[in-house]
Formats: structure tokens, sequence, C-alpha cells
């Protein structure tokens, strides 16, 4: 669906999707990879037929690169140093009992 595989003309100007899956209910979405494709609907029956071909997922999403806003790795440190003083938010007061999934 990509350059890589000699898309040219129209289909190189297609808007690149990012594609993520949630391998089961309970789980977190999982960012599997991209795709480009005309619009959305196009893009969520690629991902679809890309990425859960043998039923890997229950639930896929589709994004447009371009509307995604992310935080810069070289931003890591002033931009996630706000929460290092605010220990209330780490589980370091009390046990966790092993049989505790996800924690």
């Amino acid at each position: 669906m990509g350059r890589e595989f000699g898309m040219s003309g129209e289909r190189a100007s297609w808007p690149l999707y990012e594609v993520f899956v949630r391998p089961r209910r309970g789980l977190n979405h999982v960012h599997v990879g991209s795709l480009h494709a005309a619009d959305d609907r196009m893009a969520l029956l690629a991902a679809r037929d890309l990425y859960t071909r043998r039923n890997e997922g229950v639930s896929l999403w589709v994004v447009r690169s371009d509307a995604i806003t992310a935080s810069s790795p070289d931003e890591q440190d002033p931009f996630f140093a706000p929460s290092g003083d605010k220990v209330y938010r780490h589980p370091t007061f009390y046990p966790i009992p092993e049989d505790v999934p996800h924690i």
C-alpha cells in the first residue's frame, strides 16, 4: 500500500494512516504499522486485510498520520519533568499482589 510496493502517480499522494490493533478484549490498542489509502474507509479495509489476516485482533483503529500530535523525544526531560514531583502517582506506598495483572 505504500511507496515501497511500487506505488506511483495519484496513489503516491494518498495520505498516510497509522494502524492500531487491539489483540483481545481488556488490552490496549497497539501500533502495528502504516499504510496509504485514499480515504478513511479504504484505510480501515486495507488495515483489516493487511494486519488482521489471522484473526489477530478484536478492534482496529486507523488514524491519519497528519492528525497525530506527539511530544518530541528531544523534549523528553522538560516535557515529563512536572510529573516527577508527584510521588503519589507511583505505586510505591503499598504492596501490589503478584496475581494482579497489567500493573
